[in-house]
């Protein structure tokens, strides 16, 4: 369990950030005359935060070390 967690870490900070985004901009910016469809309540907003911080999260990897075998020596 703690090695998925580590495996996945990046993609967790994401969602729950994303989620939170959702959150401030339906409070802050999201449409007040309830036209639109995923602004006008927070819980259609954060979601789709959440969606699109499982997507940035995907496109964030971290860095490998590369090890270089030298046969030369």
């Amino acid at each position: 369990m703690k090695e998925k967690l580590i495996k996945y870490r990046f993609k967790i900070l994401f969602v729950i950030f994303g989620g939170i985004a959702g959150f401030l901009y339906w409070r802050f910016v999201g449409c007040t005359t309830g036209t639109c469809p995923i602004t006008s309540n927070w819980y259609a907003s954060v979601p789709y935060g959440m969606l699109f911080g499982w997507l940035i999260g995907d496109l964030v990897k971290p860095n490998k070390k590369i090890e270089i075998k030298d046969d030369n020596q």
